[in-house]
């Protein structure tokens, strides 16, 4: 099996948030940058599905364990009829962590499939964008970091995960693309995440963007 590793772009202060949503992605983020000793507050938005509880149970149990601060914050606005779930949830992270993260920079661990997605369901709307490196106090440092960098840290270093099952579900937008139009795309162009990686590299880290395929981030 090839071996990945994780790839930091950028610096990552030494104080610091982490979003961790309990999945692969961020569970090995925030493993990753704790390890030098960094100053680490962390980040875990409960959004009340029904695997949320679960989700919130893991990151409390590896904080306890490790010694790091946790706060978790429960969604509590009702959603307006017609609205998209994933901008419902996504406008209701960030403004649970501007109100949470007082001075420090918050990491997000979106991953390199993540900007790829992103890049194409932008490209979809005529208005092709990155995921930004850096947006005012948001850092992402591992967008050039395969998913399964992420899978192999957490085997090798036992850090715990959880999958939840509504990622496989293709009535969210982010999942559609995810399961069905990128397998399309691969096929076409198996290189692609090697053109996004080098679109990232002529960017530089400060840009305009979204993730507007409505990616978590782990």
């Amino acid at each position: 099996m090839k071996k990945y590793h994780l790839r930091v772009k950028n610096v990552v202060p030494h104080e610091v948030a982490v979003a961790v949503s309990g999945g692969a992605d961020s569970m090995a983020g925030l493993d990753f940058l704790r390890r030098p000793g960094r100053d680490i507050l962390v980040l875990h938005m409960n959004h009340g599905t029904p695997f949320a509880d679960k989700s919130q149970s893991l990151v409390e149990s590896y904080c306890s364990q490790h010694g790091i601060p946790l706060v978790v914050g429960h969604l509590e606005k009702e959603m307006t009829p017609g609205r998209s779930k994933e901008d419902f949830w996504r406008e209701n992270r960030y403004e649970f962590f501007e109100a949470n993260r007082g001075e420090r920079k918050v990491v997000t661990c979106h991953h390199l499939g993540d900007a790829v997605e992103n890049w194409l369901f932008t490209c979809m709307h005529g208005n092709p964008a990155l995921i930004p490196e850096v947006r005012g106090p948001y850092i992402r440092p591992f967008l050039h970091t395969e998913k399964m960098g992420f899978i192999q840290w957490c085997e090798r270093k036992g850090v715990p995960f959880i999958e939840d099952p509504s990622n496989a579900d293709i009535s969210y937008m982010r999942n559609r693309i995810r399961h069905e139009l990128m397998p399309e795309v691969l096929k076409v162009n198996p290189g692609i995440k090697k053109t996004v990686r080098k679109l990232m590299d002529k960017r530089g880290v400060y840009a305009h963007g979204s993730s507007s395929a409505g990616s978590s981030g782990g």
